[in-house]
C-alpha cells in the first residue's frame, strides 16, 4: 500500500502556531495539502506563519484567540465552521524557560495556575469545542502534544508535569467516547525542544545547563520543531484510522516506551 500522506481538502487547527513546534506544524500540515488555521495569542506571530504557508503555495488563515478563555475558543471555532483535525499545541512551559523550578514541597499553589491554565484546560476548551461537529460528520483527529515531564515526571516542575499528564488522560477519554464516529485522539509526548523559550539554553552548547541536559538523551541534540511534524502529520492521515488513544514518545531516547 502507498504511503501517501494528504491531507488535503481537510481543515487543521494549530493552537500555539506561531512559532517553535507550532510553526514546525502548521509548515507540515501545509506541505500534506491541508488548509491549516494556525492560532496563536498574538496576532503578528499567527499573521506570519501564514504568510510562510501562502509564499510557498500552501493554504492558511490566522486565528487569534486565548486557549484559556472557552467562551473565546468556541467563538472562533463557530466562526471556522468544521475543524477536520485538532492539534492542542498551545503550553506553558514557563515564560522564562527553564527558570522558576524547585522542589514540589516548597511550591506555591498561586504558581501552579498558569501551567494548568494552557495546557489541561486550554486543550480541553479546544477539544471541546471542535468535538460536536466531528461527531456529526463522523469524522476528526485530535493530536495533545504533551510532554515527558507528565510521562515520565520531572524533578522540580511538578505543576508543569501534573498537567500535560491530565491533558494525556484527556485524550484517551476522547478516545474511548468518540472512536465510534471515527474520531481518533493520540498524545505526542515530547523531550526537550529547540524552541524560543529555550533557546538560550542551547546558545552554547558545551555549556553546562546545556550539556547537563544532553547527557540524558539518546541522541545528543534538543528536538527541532521539524521533527514533530512527519509523525503528527501521519497521525491524522487516513493510514492511521485505527490508531487511537496512544502516546508516542518524540524524545530522542530521553526515555522509552513499550
Amino acid at each position: 500500500m502507498a504511503m501517501t500522506l494528504d491531507l488535503t481538502g481537510r481543515r487543521v487547527l494549530v493552537t500555539g502556531g506561531g512559532q517553535g513546534v507550532g510553526r514546525g506544524l502548521v509548515l507540515g500540515f501545509a506541505e500534506a495539502g491541508a488548509e491549516v488555521v494556525v492560532n496563536d495569542i498574538a496576532g503578528h506571530r499567527a499573521d506570519a506563519v501564514v504568510d510562510e504557508v501562502r509564499e510557498v503555495g500552501g493554504t492558511a488563515v490566522a486565528s487569534v484567540f486565548d486557549v484559556t478563555d472557552f467562551s473565546s475558543v468556541r467563538s472562533a471555532v463557530d466562526a471556522l465552521g468544521t475543524v477536520d483535525v485538532l492539534v492542542n499545541n498551545a503550553g506553558n512551559a514557563g515564560v522564562d524557560g527553564f527558570s522558576g523550578r524547585g522542589p514540589f514541597a516548597e511550591s506555591d499553589p498561586d504558581e501552579w495556575e498558569p501551567y494548568l491554565r494552557v495546557n489541561l484546560y486550554g486543550a480541553m476548551h479546544c477539544s471541546r469545542a471542535v468535538l460536536p461537529a466531528m461527531i456529526e460528520q463522523r469524522w476528526g483527529r485530535v493530536l495533545t502534544v504533551v510532554s515527558d515531564a507528565g510521562r515520565v515526571g520531572d524533578p522540580g516542575g511538578a505543576a508543569y508535569g501534573a498537567a500535560k499528564a491530565g491533558a494525556a488522560g484527556l485524550t484517551r477519554t476522547i478516545a474511548l467516547e468518540n472512536g465510534r464516529y471515527g474520531i481518533t485522539a493520540n498524545n505526542i509526548s515530547l523531550g526537550t525542544m529547540r524552541t524560543p523559550a529555550t533557546e538560550a539554553v542551547w546558545a552554547d552548547p558545551e555549556a553546562p545547563l546545556a550539556k547537563g541536559i544532553l547527557r540524558s538523551y539518546a541522541v545528543r541534540r534538543p528536538g527541532e520543531p521539524d521533527d514533530v511534524a512527519p509523525l503528527a502529520v501521519y497521525l491524522s492521515s487516513p493510514q492511521a484510522s485505527w490508531i487511537t488513544g496512544q502516546t508516542y514518545p518524540l524524545n530522542g531516547g530521553f526515555s522509552f516506551a513499550l
